[in-house]
């Protein structure tokens, strides 16, 4: 009896160790099964265009997280000398901006009224060359070209006025922003700053001393008008004297 138990027990024993290896083989073919399965949805998401959009954005999250990181060392590294400096630089950048704006608009204002001025002059030597010489419908035509350059060239000089105010408050704040700049150690902006300074006076210089070569040559030409016109009433009184003289000769 003792040995049947004991057969028993064995057989039992054997019977449980035969159902766990039969339950771990299966697990392990379950497993096998699901790998292969999970190995097979891998490929078929390496080839969809929706589930890849999935993994590219599972991979991002895991850069982003690096990223953010690195990022947050960075902002973390950011002083209030460093966030004045660029505060400063952008102030530098804006100047500037204004300055080139206004300086084209000046230039281009003073160019225009150089070019009235020489045009009126040009129509005024014209008409004085040609006194006593042609007919008064040509003498009329000539009157008005100079009047319309002269009314041009007051509205260029309006202007002018006009955009050299501006420009000489973007000259100023350049100035400001450039110290402002040097102060908070953004020396490079500070540099920049006052080289496109220096070159926007440069320009404008050049154009004020055409502009100013244009008054010289209009101030001449009143002159020589003033002249020509002096001159030429004599003429007209030595001419109407003359046929007086003879009309009375003639009646005597």
């Amino acid at each position: 009896m003792q040995a049947v138990r004991q057969c028993s027990v064995c057989a039992s024993r054997a019977a449980t160790g035969l159902v766990r290896n039969q339950i771990d083989i299966s697990v392990l073919r379950t497993s096998k099964s699901v790998l292969r399965r999970g190995a097979a949805c891998i490929r078929f998401l390496g080839w969809s265009k929706s589930d890849h959009r999935t993994i590219t954005h599972t991979s991002l999250s895991v850069a982003r997280g690096f990223c953010t990181v690195r990022f947050t060392q960075q902002v973390e590294n950011l002083s209030h000398d460093s966030l004045i400096r660029r505060a400063a630089s952008v102030i530098t950048d804006s100047s500037c901006t204004f300055l080139s704006q206004t300086t084209l608009a000046y230039v281009d204002a003073l160019a225009d009224y150089s070019k009235a001025v020489h045009s009126r002059i040009a129509f005024q030597r014209q008409y004085l060359a040609s006194l006593g010489k042609i007919t008064p419908a040509e003498e009329d035509s000539l009157q008005q070209a100079i009047n319309g350059w002269r009314a041009e060239a007051s509205e260029r000089l309006v202007e002018c006025k006009r955009y050299e105010s501006a420009w000489i408050n973007a000259i100023s704040l350049c100035k400001m922003a450039a110290e402002a700049a040097c102060t908070s150690g953004a020396h490079q902006a500070s540099i920049s700053m006052r080289t496109n300074i220096q070159v926007a006076q440069s320009q404008v210089e050049e154009a004020q001393k055409l502009s100013a070569e244009a008054d010289k040559k209009l101030a001449e030409t009143k002159v020589e008008e003033i002249q020509r016109m002096a001159e030429y009433a004599a003429f007209l009184e030595d001419s109407d004297g003359l046929e007086v003289h003879e009309a009375y000769l003639r009646e005597d």
